[in-house]
């Protein structure tokens, strides 16, 4: 499954807005449904601290990986309720002992495990994605990029993030935050930026998985807004109450009051649910059910998100987890998506990036990606930038 679609921004039909709640820097806006899903259930599955993934990839070697927790997802193929996976089952004619069941993941990060349950594990799905942006690497082998970048691409890629329970006072918020009834879903900021946005399809699901954010990784941005941002204010709805003179102006008044919040939580996660050119590529197909990941334009003026879901037959959302990339992580995924489009023509790309060649070779270089051009050209462009930097100030050789 590789034919992907565009779309713009993610559709959260089917989920209400609730007030939001704040803890410090955070703040937590609950999304209900008033119909669940029932057909589609998700599980949490806690790894073994002693539960390593390893796969061996030569003589000696190994790749050698901790992921904290997965998803298991279990669905019907009549739209029957599926049961929440995890259900113990008993012997009636036994002692009444639980059935343990015991799973193990090692390469893939969508497994198959039963006729009608898929393992995936949480964000990595997505993050697998962006890291395979262009990794195969110059399809030409043009003369500026070296062997190596020619012949293994982009190995190894490696990105940063921080696990939620580095985020200052997102531990102690997820632990007080009032859970409602409906809740199948939330969306986190942090100092008012979008961090994430967690949607399952069932309250009883959500309740389970509440605390596996804690789990889930965040970036950089999220890491240093929570430590420099100590708190955000609480938006209090105010009522008019010289407009209120019958039960029927109160009922009038709070409807205002939630689509005054539910429009401008819309404002405030517009960087992805209005988000322009999003890349959705299915990968698994549940019955009617079906796994995507999604990437972003990778414009560098805007806020961009990485992320993956469940969708039914209609297009409507079962699951959603999202991760907010760095300003360094989206100038990299820009910058490789126009490499691509000029087929790594360094002269190409800079001319579509509207610089030079040194231009582009010292923003490959600052990104990250100088060791897939010669050294020569990059020792090149760097002693011309620091003759540059040394004429601005006045010094060195050329200086007058």
């Amino acid at each position: 499954m590789t034919d992907a679609t565009t779309v713009d921004g993610i559709d959260l039909t089917g989920l209400t807005v609730a007030p939001a709640q704040t803890w410090g820097a955070v703040r937590l806006v609950p999304l209900l449904r008033s119909v669940p899903v029932t057909d589609l259930r998700l599980h949490a599955h806690l790894h073994d601290p002693d539960e390593l993934s390893i796969v061996h990839t030569g003589p000696r070697t190994a790749y050698v990986s901790y992921v904290p927790h997965a998803f298991v997802a279990s669905w019907t193929t009549d739209e029957t309720p599926a049961a929440a996976y995890g259900t113990q089952l008993r012997d009636p004619a036994g002692s009444g002992a639980p059935v343990g069941i015991r799973l193990t993941i090692r390469q893939r990060m969508a497994r198959r495990d039963g006729r009608q349950r898929l393992r995936f594990l949480p964000l990595h799905l997505a993050m697998e994605g962006y890291l395979a942006l262009q990794f195969g690497g110059p399809p030409v082998a043009w003369q500026e990029w070296t062997r190596q970048a020619v012949t293994h691409g982009l190995s190894p890629r490696v990105e940063a993030s921080y696990a939620g329970t580095a985020v200052a006072g997102l531990d102690d918020a997820l632990r007080i935050f009032e859970i409602h009834p409906d809740q199948c879903g939330m969306v986190l900021y942090v100092a008012d930026a979008l961090a994430a946005v967690f949607v399952v399809s069932h309250p009883d699901d959500y309740r389970v998985l509440h605390p596996t954010l804690l789990q889930d990784f965040y970036g950089e941005l999220i890491f240093h807004y929570a430590h420099l941002h100590p708190a955000v204010p609480a938006f209090t709805a105010r009522l008019d109450d010289t407009a209120v003179a019958s039960v029927a102006d109160l009922r009038a008044q709070l409807a205002q009051a939630r689509a005054d919040w539910a429009a401008f939580h819309t404002v405030m996660a517009g960087g992805l649910l209005a988000a322009e050119r999003l890349t959705v590529t299915p990968v698994y197909r549940m019955g009617r059910f079906t796994l995507s990941r999604f990437l972003p334009a990778f414009d560098p003026t805007t806020e961009n998100h990485i992320g993956e879901m469940i969708t039914d037959d209609t297009g409507r959302l079962a699951y959603l987890k999202t991760f907010r990339l760095s300003t360094a992580q989206t100038r990299r995924g820009y910058l490789l998506s126009h490499l691509a489009a000029q087929d790594w023509d360094l002269d190409a790309t800079a001319t579509a990036l509207g610089t030079d060649r040194p231009g582009i070779v010292r923003r490959l270089d600052n990104a990250g990606f100088g060791h897939l051009l010669r050294p020569d050209i990059i020792d090149a462009c760097r002693n011309h930038a620091r003759k540059l930097r040394n004429q601005a100030k006045g010094t060195g050789p050329g200086a007058r």
